[in-house]
């Protein structure tokens, strides 16, 4: 079927109206002489008017807009081989989420509108820390157990109290620790010390800034305190691993001074938000979702964020794990083996690469699948997106039940007709970075894993030797030689 005249006329004008704002000629010699448009001499009449009131000419002959001013036409106007140029100070839009919702695809496509975002991520070189009011209260949290960390909390404390005039809160834990409460400068502030029992206290909106000494289980630690907004989190490397810690402990007064003042990058760790849905629960699960459907906004009893992994696995059953996996309520297969991961980008270079997972950055917002010992060959790990919610139950027909730790903690049996609901929860955790996010992560794949670490490989000029001899000479005499003439 062919277009009517006026469908034609609005669809010339659209084009002519992108020429204008790419600042490409208009042809007008075409269609005076040419005829090819298809047009009528009255159509073509009223499409250059209605063009005539929408630019102007300037001086130079260039086609404005009316209003605009001359200077931002020249930022935007046509360049002398009649291409647009571009400038420096265009917007630009990096989401790794997904482009922006008023991206356009063509004349015609664009994002469609939702509420309904889980998480929005910026930009990863504007991720930077800020105070709209300067920080009172921190956190301090340090690694259990570890004489090694007694000295350094007893002087971060101090410094924190006396320097910065900060309310310093710690856990009561950790005033019943005899080594510490034999240290004579201690005594002296511990008075000072504002204490609060995990499980008991809720510190949702009564801390700033949250400090850390130890290894990567202190950062873990803060992350389950703080079930909703987490504050900024600021680690030091003093445990055995120290993947998620990238502060040195030498110079600590000039770096939290510098992070204090605002000036420091962030890094947001998404978690998962894991629901567990007991069988007896359905119709409480159905009457929640109905009438509260961000559930992630006031986090229920049975729910919990978790900043690594959530594992399913079999447990002491001597039986391979029967697990099915739904991805936004549709089957997607199952899991036969010793258990699944779902971890978070972060938690991809924890138990899931030790499974065979590849490692994503903490910007990259996704959730991994990785299988533990799966029955079967061709099943690899799996990224799916984000904003997708995992439902996890035990196939009807498995000989054995599974079981279910968040983080390595709160480890509960999974039933026949229970299910899991695991999907990213909006309250990242917000890591401050020693350098930058690229700096860290790599710094870390380096220090802690020896990501890539092998013998360099000899150049050409190192074996020059070797295709210089004869046949006849063996390896053992080649190396005796370049003793020799060292």
């Amino acid at each position: 079927m062919a277009l009517s005249d006026m469908d034609l006329a609005t669809l010339h004008e659209n084009r002519l109206e992108q020429r204008w704002h790419y600042g490409l000629p208009n042809s007008h010699h075409i269609y005076h002489h040419g005829y090819q448009d298809g047009f009528s001499a009255m159509t073509r009449l009223c499409l250059e008017r209605n063009l005539q009131r929408k630019v102007q000419p300037d001086l130079n002959g260039n086609c404005l807009e009316r209003g605009r001013s001359r200077e931002n036409a020249n930022a935007i106007g046509s360049s002398s081989g009649g291409q647009r140029r571009r400038s420096g100070t265009w917007p630009r839009t990096r989401s790794l989420n997904a482009p922006s919702p008023v991206q356009q695809f063509g004349p015609c496509g664009r994002i469609m509108k939702n509420s309904a975002m889980v998480m929005q991520i910026q930009d990863p070189a504007s991720q930077r820390l800020t105070w709209y009011k300067p920080p009172l209260t921190v956190l301090v949290i340090k690694k259990v157990s570890d004489a090694s960390v007694l000295a350094p909390f007893v002087y971060l404390v101090d410094w924190l109290l006396q320097e910065k005039n900060m309310v310093v809160w710690v856990e009561s834990a950790v005033l019943e620790d005899a080594q510490l409460n034999e240290n004579v400068r201690f005594k002296a502030i511990r008075d000072k010390l504002v204490t609060f029992k995990d499980g008991r206290d809720d510190l949702t909106d009564r801390i700033d800034f949250i400090v850390c000494l130890g290894g990567d289980g202190t950062l873990l630690y803060a992350s389950l305190l703080f079930q909703q907004s987490v504050p900024p989190v600021m680690a030091f490397h003093l445990g055995s691993l120290g993947f998620l810690t990238p502060f040195r402990f030498d110079n600590f007064e000039e770096q939290l001074t510098s992070v204090l003042e605002g000036h420091a990058a962030l890094t947001l760790r998404s978690r998962l938000r894991c629901v567990m849905h007991r069988r007896g629960d359905r119709k409480h699960e159905a009457k929640t979702l109905e009438a509260d459907p961000d559930g992630d906004a006031r986090p229920a009893a049975n729910s919990i964020l978790v900043l690594n992994e959530v594992v399913i696995d079999r447990g002491p059953s001597p039986y391979l794990s029967n697990i099915d996996l739904f991805l936004d309520g549709k089957y997607i297969t199952s899991v036969q083996g010793d258990g699944l991961i779902v971890s978070t980008p972060t938690g991809s270079t924890a138990y899931a690469a030790a499974a065979g997972a590849s490692m994503i950055h903490p910007s990259v917002p996704a959730i991994m699948v990785t299988p533990i010992c799966p029955h079967s060959l061709s099943f690899r790990p799996i990224v799916v997106p984000a904003g997708v919610e995992l439902k996890i139950s035990v196939s009807p027909e498995s000989r054995n039940t599974s079981w279910v730790s968040f983080d390595g903690r709160n480890r509960q049996e999974l039933f026949h007709g229970d299910s899991l609901r695991v999907t990213t929860s909006i309250y990242p955790v917000p890591c401050i970075c020693a350098q930058d996010q690229i700096s860290d992560w790599f710094a870390s794949l380096a220090d802690g894993l020896h990501w890539n670490v092998r013998k360099r490989q000899k150049c050409l000029d190192e074996l020059s030797d070797l295709t210089a001899s004869g046949s006849e000479d063996t390896l053992d005499e080649i190396e005796n030689m370049k003793l020799y003439d060292v």
